[in-house]
């Protein structure tokens, strides 16, 4: 099929990787995409001096005041609209597939223009999402927009169920509702664990060699802020059991400062390593490191993104016990779940996961097989997304 991708991210992170994931794995399935953008992810990959400067032209969306940067929001979807327009008499593809962004009916205006069914992926509520966060200037005209556009549209394609809940409450049909958790490329993960990938995934991470009688390695992957509570695996180094285990945080974020504060009063500050940002790229053979996948907090309708890549990577996971993690996870049989935000029930679970290696063995090749026997890859997705599409197609 021909497939015209929209999307109005700018970011360089999990969303761009989905983006450039699900574009990759439609490509490999025998698909033709193209790719309409405000700053382009599929053409710009690896050139970042390229990249860096299409984002200035926008950088000045983020200064102005907040009904300003709405309006223009709005704004947005006449500019979408037109390219999206103008690509499609040119391309004629057979589907209109678009990543929802705040304010955006520009996809869903084109692909009534071309007669061709129109396919919407929602990662969150964003009204919801931006009036707790940054606040919206016009709550009733975000609320109405959005809406309309989760209804309107031929298939919303949800990365939990819990989210899709949450739109059939808005008004959106349930049989228009596609789940499609965020996925992993297996291929770029080993079929077991490797010692020798663990000795160089240790030493790019900058850890020692392995001691005698082994350690135990917690990792956690992403951006952190406060609300990702990575201070309860901070707490936990200093419980009694864990006095051989070492954090390790790949990725970057504004909790770090209070995180090495934490540390410094646990007198745990040597076994806290902060690991910098690192190359999605590199990610499956640094995660080799890790003994045990660390998720201590997610939003209750996310998929998130390195949970799927620890569990291609064979890693127990310990997370919180809710809905929407256990979508994909199963306390005991792939992943360790605890109440969330319980401090002790997290330490415990370490405790118990660093001291019984079967265990993590055992937990580790659950999660894979999960992966597999799912089919939660990219791929998968992308084949989803198709068959959907096909079946609008069928009606028309």
């Amino acid at each position: 099929m021909k497939v015209l991708y929209h999307h109005r991210t700018q970011a360089e992170d999990g969303q761009a990787i989905h983006i450039r994931a699900l574009q990759d794995a439609l490509r490999s399935e025998g698909h033709e995409v193209h790719e309409v953008a405000l700053v382009s992810q599929s053409e710009s990959r690896g050139a970042a001096a390229e990249l860096e400067q299409q984002r200035s032209r926008f950088g000045w969306i983020d200064r102005v005041p907040g009904f300003v940067r709405e309006l223009a929001e709005y704004g947005y979807s006449a500019v979408a609209r037109r390219r999206i327009v103008a690509a499609g008499r040119a391309l004629r593809p057979d589907f209109i597939y678009e990543r929802y962004a705040f304010g955006n009916f520009g996809g869903l205006w084109a692909a009534r223009s071309l007669g061709v069914p129109f396919l919407l992926e929602v990662n969150s509520p964003m009204v919801l999402e931006l009036g707790r966060t940054r606040g919206l200037s016009f709550p009733g005209l975000a609320a109405r927009v959005e809406n309309s556009v989760f209804r309107r549209s031929d298939r919303v394609c949800v990365v939990t169920r819990v989210l899709g809940d949450m739109l059939v409450e808005l008004g959106v049909d349930p049989a228009r509702i596609l789940v499609t958790p965020n996925g992993v490329d297996l291929e770029c993960y080993p079929q077991a664990r490797d010692a020798a990938l663990r000795r160089a995934a240790r030493a790019e991470l900058g850890l020692a060699p392995e001691p005698e009688g082994g350690g135990t390695v917690l990792g956690f992957v992403g951006y952190y802020r406060d609300w990702h509570r990575l201070d309860l695996a901070v707490a936990a180094l200093a419980e009694p059991g864990l006095e051989q285990a070492e954090l390790v945080l790949i990725g970057e974020g504004p909790a770090r400062e209070g995180l090495e504060a934490a540390a410094a009063r646990a007198g745990v500050t040597g076994r806290l390593h902060f690991a910098g940002r690192r190359s999605h790229e590199r990610i499956p053979d640094l995660l080799a490191a890790f003994d045990v996948a660390l998720l201590p907090a997610i939003n209750p309708y996310a998929s998130p993104l390195k949970l799927h890549e620890y569990m291609a990577a064979h890693l127990p996971t310990v997370a919180p016990d809710q809905p929407n993690l256990r979508e994909v996870l199963e306390n005991g049989r792939d992943a360790v779940l605890v109440p969330a935000n319980d401090g002790d029930a997290f330490a415990s679970a370490l405790i118990e996961l660093c001291r019984d290696a079967e265990l993590r063995a055992r937990l580790g090749a659950a999660a894979r097989d999960t992966i597999e026997s799912r089919d939660l890859t990219w791929r998968g997705n992308a084949r989803r997304v198709v068959g959907a599409a096909q079946e609008e197609l069928d009606r028309r």
